[in-house]
């Protein structure tokens, strides 16, 4: 190389470095100088009334966002429903997070709360407090002459004598026993299966007679749960977009022992994007890089909740059967665009680069969101400025809270409906006839059919079975038939006859919904001629997922023909996911054993049936500790409280992890390894990537985020100590204690250190 090629290449180098340091400042010139004119544009927050709330904000032409109450009407919902007369039923928690302390948060001060339109002007002017002295009740439903309403820990049933509370019923005194109030059940949807679903929950609830039934369900969710019109039930966690079912609610979670089911618990939207129309610095992590964009806005969600399926015909046909998702920390609503493919849903985010309707105003915290009698989309907005709970806030936040006086007032709260522009639906009341309500069940609106369904079954209309096995023949109409089907089960009037007339003739969706039903009605008189028919449905590929997931009914009554039919199953299926979870699920007990069968017949290792039985074999090794972990739970109390109140909703309850949420706990490297960097995660949290038992997890299979709780006044040091003991003696965890000095040391290390860690910055 000669001397001036040299000098050239040179010359070349340091201007492309110059170059290129230029437009790096020039980047990062322009990322301040965007978040100085946001903060200076959203500096403060002011409180707005309703009026001039809805003023504030963005949403789709063509549609309109009336009021329909404000406080003093009603003051911090997060939940609601309608009753068959049109009112609506409304949950106040009000005591949530009186400061950034929480002081008072166990005050008794909630609410359920019923507003009535009696002018009939869509606006609610009159009042009336059903219940009150609640601590932070998070759940109603509505059902027979009562009402259940969930006050942790404890879920209750109140019968209604003149909309006065009258006789309690516990139907569960460990309900929401254990997490926060972020992480605790919540929904309790009425279900078109005639069960009572929750999010962030394995349990369902039936009320048959006097009495109630509490059976294993798959887990689901967070905050909010809805259905579409199969009755698929569709959730989310607060970074997750949409997630839902491919098939009815009720089959499968019967093995404890089985995580993941493929078909529950599906990423139904994995766009997790957010367009905010105003800066949003005041979310928990608003410090961390890739939370917010250089306009301060929120980039992915953070806080989703409340989803609704909008099955009403008001608004545009083409807003039937999309998921619309509340993001209070970013001041929107979410509408994604659902479809189906064979029994899988699949969903897009119906724009980008902006929502369905957003706020300038950072006080509107959409929490949840329902179809309502009338057709319109109803929203229910806490309307206040803390939304985090104090366990996981930041002293980041407290110092956004504090800049725009976000602590007060804590006496609002509204109500909207969006509708097309200029149209004033009317309050929607059900006449308590038997033609009625039978009409009711074809209505266009999924609210009205599944209320219609619902006071049909609850005033034991058994008379009306004639006229809804008609219905039930009717092909022309396909939601008339599933909600005749379930009125029917729900009667206990529906019989073997009619689910082999729709297993001979019915469509494929309907045979579906026919085999959900089925178990229902299976005893002993019946079981052959419905073996028989299960064995032909066994033949097609779209229903026998369904199939492998009734077998545990067929044991019951036919333990030989459940045998022969598994056996073929297996045959026919093992590769696929779908069915080998349903013969997962079928195996309780004997999974050993089922593996041992798989593996004589096929000893391919990648079978997906003999991997699934493996993880599930693995799993088993946290029921055998069960005598450890009440021996930990009293030499380390306080340690497992922490454990139950805050770790175990995104962990687990055996720390064996949890799907979109968190990774294990249990023989985690990160648990039983260096005291130091555990230490690290518990205080400041985690981001990014992280790598547990050779596996490495990252969002979108987990949340990208672990929060820290170091800057929790909840806890001291020896408080956290005790947890961080607890966890690396917990299960098949084997390492030394933690001491509050040990805490102490981290802290000193990490002085005012407020982001989190990252699992690279603690290999090191």
């Amino acid at each position: 190389m000669t001397r001036i090629h040299y000098l050239f290449i040179t010359t070349l180098s340091l201007a492309f470095l110059a170059c290129n340091q230029g437009h790096q400042q020039q980047t990062e010139n322009k990322h301040e100088k965007d978040s100085l004119a946001m903060r200076e544009k959203f500096a403060a927050s002011p409180v707005l009334d309703a009026k001039a709330a809805i003023g504030q904000m963005q949403f789709d032409k063509g549609l309109e966002v009336q009021l329909v109450a404000a406080e003093p009407m009603v003051v911090a919902p997060v939940s609601m429903t309608f009753d068959e007369r049109g009112r609506m039923w409304v949950v106040e928690m009000t005591g949530f997070m009186p400061d950034t302390a929480g002081t008072g948060e166990d005050k008794p001060d909630g609410k359920i709360v019923i507003l009535e339109d009696t002018n009939r002007d869509g606006v609610m002017d009159k009042r009336t407090v059903f219940l009150d002295s609640l601590i932070l009740p998070r759940a109603l439903c509505l059902i027979e002459n009562g009402v259940l309403v969930a006050t942790p820990p404890q879920l209750w049933f109140i019968e209604n004598n003149g909309d006065k509370p009258g006789k309690k019923t516990l139907v569960d005194d460990q309900y929401a026993a254990g997490g926060n109030v972020e992480h605790q059940p919540n929904g309790l949807l009425r279900a078109m299966d005639n069960w009572i679903y929750n999010a962030k929950s394995d349990r369902r609830y039936r009320k048959v007679g006097d009495k109630w039934l509490k059976e294993s369900t798959h887990f689901r969710g967070q905050w909010g749960i809805t259905q579409d019109d199969q009755g698929r039930l569709y959730y989310n966690n607060n970074s997750e977009n949409l997630l839902g079912d491919y098939f009815s609610p009720g089959l499968g979670g019967t093995n404890p022992l089985q995580q993941n089911a493929a078909g529950f618990d599906q990423k139904i939207v994995p766009d997790n994007r957010t367009y905010p129309l105003r800066a949003t610095p005041g979310v928990n992590r608003g410090y961390q890089k890739g939370t917010l964009d250089d306009s301060l806005r929120l980039v992915n969600f953070t806080a989703a909740c409340g989803p609704v399926i909008y099955r009403g015909q008001l608004l545009p046909a083409t807003y039937a059967g999309n998921a619309f998702v509340a993001e209070p920390s970013a001041n929107l609503i979410k509408r994604n665009i659902l479809s189906d493919s064979s029994y899988v849903v699949k969903g897009v985010q119906a724009y980008q680069q902006k929502e369905f309707l957003a706020s300038t105003d950072e006080r509107f915290r959409p929490v949840d969101l329902r179809t309502g009698p009338d057709g319109a989309l109803y929203i229910a907005d806490m309307y206040r400025g803390i939304l985090q709970h104090k366990t996981y806030l930041t002293e980041y936040l407290k110092n956004e809270i504090k800049m725009r006086n976000l602590t007060l007032p804590l006496n609002c709260g509204r109500i909207y409906r969006i509708v097309p522009a200029g149209s004033h639906p009317a309050p929607v009341a059900f006449e308590p006839t038997a033609a009625n309500l039978l009409a009711k069940l074809g209505d266009a609106n999924g609210t009205l059919r599944d209320k219609a369904q619902q006071l049909i079954i609850d005033q034991h209309l058994t008379t009306m079975a004639p006229d809804l096995r008609s219905m039930l023949k009717d092909a022309a109409a396909p939601l008339k038939q599933l909600h005749a089907l379930w009125t029917l089960e729900g009667l206990h009037q529906l019989t073997i006859e009619d689910i082999n007339s729709i297993w001979q003739q019915g469509p494929p969706a309907l045979k579906m919904q026919a085999l959900a039903a089925w178990p229902s009605i299976v005893n002993s008189s019946n079981i052959k001629t419905a073996v028989a028919a299960l064995d032909t449905l066994a033949d097609n590929p779209y229903l026998a997922p369904a199939v492998a997931y009734v077998l545990p009914a067929v044991s019951k009554f036919d333990k030989s023909a459940a045998t022969r039919l598994e056996d073929k199953m297996i045959k026919a299926y093992a590769p696929n996911r779908y069915v080998a979870a349903a013969l997962v699920n079928n195996a309780a007990k004997r999974e050993a054993a089922l593996l041992k069968q798989v593996i004589a017949w096929n000893p391919d290792t990648t079978l997906v049936l003999r991997r699934q039985l493996e993880a599930v074999l693995k799993n088993a090794d946290n029921q055998a500790n069960a005598q450890k972990m009440e021996a930990l739970r009293k030499a380390l109390p306080q340690g497992y409280k922490i454990f139950n109140t805050v770790c175990q909703t995104c962990h687990g309850k055996r720390g064996e992890g949890i799907a979109s949420m968190a990774p294990p706990l249990n023989e985690s490297n990160w648990v039983n390894g260096n005291k130091k960097a555990f230490i690290s995660i518990v205080l400041y949290g985690l981001t990014g990537p992280v790598e547990v038992h050779g596996k490495m997890y990252k969002a979108p299979e987990i949340n990208g985020d672990m929060p820290g709780i170091g800057a929790s006044d909840e806890f001291s040091d020896a408080d956290i100590a005790q947890l961080l003991t607890f966890l690396r003696s917990a299960w098949n965890n084997k390492a030394d204690k933690v001491s509050a000095a040990d805490i102490q040391q981290v802290r000193k290390a990490n002085n005012g250190r407020q982001k989190p860690f990252t699992a690279g910055e603690l290999a090191n």
